[in-house]
């Protein structure tokens, strides 16, 4: 049958979606700054409109999909997987105009982060929304809140009703050293050299390659060896900087650059001569932001100072997802998509960012280029104990008197850690068990406190010293609750991109809930995640449960029968 011409379908005026108004195109513009507009920076945009505005309204979310000719639905999904991101419909309400978010995580709960919570939950403040939140970074200083953008270590309830009322809620930028002084004490003399040729690039693999250093957010790779391959690669390369560390316990990272932040950018320097990068890109978790202030700040400089050519290096933010720790998620993250996990094969040294090879580095790993090749590589080598080669910046926290970034030669053990560098226990505690490797290392008892801490070391009892982040326990503390707390971070991190481990994680919560542990039924899980999820997550989750089965049966309560 032919339909006529009054039947026929008549053509769309407007695409499909939400109606755009001037209004939201305007806040979108203001957002965008003057910059030709970019698929990649599109995280970077949703901040800065939630920074203005106080969230994400469905109008800009519309606006800035038209102006990155993307659909809504694009849009939409990035700006919802991330925490930090809050998108209000039309007919919802706006949150409120201050948000308080406190750590829950281990090192935090030890310290009374609970008690925090129903302090401030049980008297609300107006305008003011308290939320519960992972790790930030402040384990030293626990338990740890932050009020907008402004940190509260060692957080009381009237502490942050303090912060409320004066009404600052930016970050507080502590003292480092900055361009000037860096360069006083030598700093960029090695960058220098190497760009004019009086250091070979290849003298500074090698450099590497015999000082050990691996490397520091937890896989623990050999940095030159990483580097060669790299190098090796046709161009374009890229340079990232991975500091989205999110690992509970861990927060070595934020204090090299609150303190020191230089030498690890003329590490990134150095080493983008060395691959000969494209462009670098330093990737900082959002619960960082005095970090932030201080990178934005020190990278200007660098630019003025011509040691950098504008826009050389980009500085990206994180949003709140523990996920974008995982190397391929991350690099998901930079392009402007939510977090999920690349399959492997092909990696990052072949096929990276925007498909091109990309080296990819921890923080701490780039802070020590310089002084290795300045010292030597025997000079690292050599501070190592038990045959282990070089320093480890150990996050401490937890039962020890004097908790915080340690540095302390490779293949210490726990009890000389907690010993030399962290004044003993703390009062009244006696040594039950430590995480040497944070939530994805698992827990070991006070029996192994004199293995040495180390890559290779520690697997055989069923854990890793990953990032070294050390949380320590004492005989004061419950390892079900413990490990109970563990496992529903990793619930909520999950990115739930694989069954195995999104509905892997939110049982095994549920099983650890339980009044009695079913042991069959946890194992069978742990192997499942171990063998199936795509990405570190899911394959680690199962870690603190299964080493608390192992090494503290008489603290747990176990079913009598197998399901």
């Amino acid at each position: 049958m032919k339909i006529g011409k009054e039947n026929a379908k008549k053509p769309r005026i407007r695409p499909r979606g939400r109606a755009v108004s001037n209004e939201a195109r305007a806040a979108v513009d203001a957002a965008l700054r003057g910059e030709r507009p970019r698929r990649d920076r599109l995280i970077e945009y949703l901040h800065r409109l939630q920074d203005h505005h106080g969230h994400l309204a469905a109008a800009h979310l519309a606006a800035l999909a038209e102006r990155l000719r993307l659909a809504e639905t694009e849009v939409y999904e990035v700006a919802t997987f991330y925490a930090h991101f809050d998108v209000v419909k039309e007919d919802d309400v706006p949150p409120a105009a201050v948000t308080v978010r406190v750590c829950e995580n281990l090192s935090c709960a030890l310290a009374g982060a609970q008690k925090l919570l129903h302090d401030l939950e049980a008297t609300p403040l107006k305008n003011v929304r308290v939320k519960r939140a992972p790790c930030m970074g402040r384990c030293a200083d626990a338990p740890a809140a932050m009020v907008g953008k402004r940190a509260a270590d060692r957080a009381t309830s009237a502490r942050v009703k303090q912060i409320i009322a004066g009404g600052d809620f930016t970050p507080e930028i502590p003292a480092y050293h900055d361009l000037a002084r860096y360069r006083a004490e030598g700093g960029y003399g090695l960058l220098h050299d190497l760009r004019a040729g009086k250091v070979k690039a290849d003298a500074v693999i090698t450099a590497l390659e015999e000082s050990g250093l691996r490397g520091m957010g937890g896989a623990g790779f050999p940095t030159g060896r990483k580097w060669r391959l790299v190098a090796a690669q046709a161009a374009p390369k890229y340079l990232v900087v991975n500091g989205d560390e999110g690992e509970p316990g861990t927060f070595k990272d934020r204090y090299y650059l609150e303190s020191d932040p230089h030498r690890m950018l003329e590490g990134l320097l150095i080493a983008a001569h060395v691959i000969q990068a494209e462009r670098a890109y330093i990737y900082l978790r959002d619960e960082y932001p005095a970090a932030h202030e201080i990178l934005t700040c020190e990278i200007a400089a660098l630019e003025q100072a011509d040691l950098s050519a504008p826009g050389f290096i980009e500085l990206r933010r994180g949003a709140g997802a523990y996920i974008c720790g995982e190397e391929s998620a991350m690099l998901e993250s930079i392009e402007g998509k939510r977090g999920l996990p690349r399959h492997k094969p092909p990696y990052a040294a072949e096929v990276g960012l925007f498909g091109h090879p990309t080296l990819i580095n921890n923080i701490e790993t780039l802070h020590w280029v310089r002084d290795i090749v300045e010292r030597g590589a025997a000079w690292f080598a050599d501070q190592g104990r038990r045959d282990r080669k070089g320093l480890r910046s150990f996050s401490v926290s937890g039962r020890v008197k004097e908790p915080g970034v340690k540095l302390a030669p490779a293949g210490i053990t726990l009890r000389e850690l907690v010993g030399e560098y962290c004044g003993g226990m703390a009062d009244g505690h006696i040594l039950k068990g430590y995480l040497p490797g944070g939530a994805s290392g698992g827990i070991l008892p006070a029996s192994l406190a004199d293995e040495p801490l180390d890559f290779g070391t520690l697997e055989k009892h069923g854990s890793f010293i990953g990032s070294a982040a050390v949380v320590v326990l004492s005989e004061q503390d419950d390892i079900a609750d413990a490990a109970l707390n563990l496992l529903r971070f990793f619930e909520d991190e999950s990115c739930g991109q694989c069954t195995p481990c999104r509905v892997g994680t939110e049982k095994a919560v549920a099983c650890l809930s339980a009044a009695r542990w079913d042991e069959t039924l946890l194992k069978d899980l742990a192997q499942v995640m171990t063998d199936a999820s795509i990405c570190g997550l899911g394959q680690a989750a199962a870690n603190p449960y299964l080493s608390a089965l192992r090494y503290f049966r008489d603290d747990l309560k176990l079913a009598e029968t197998a399901r």
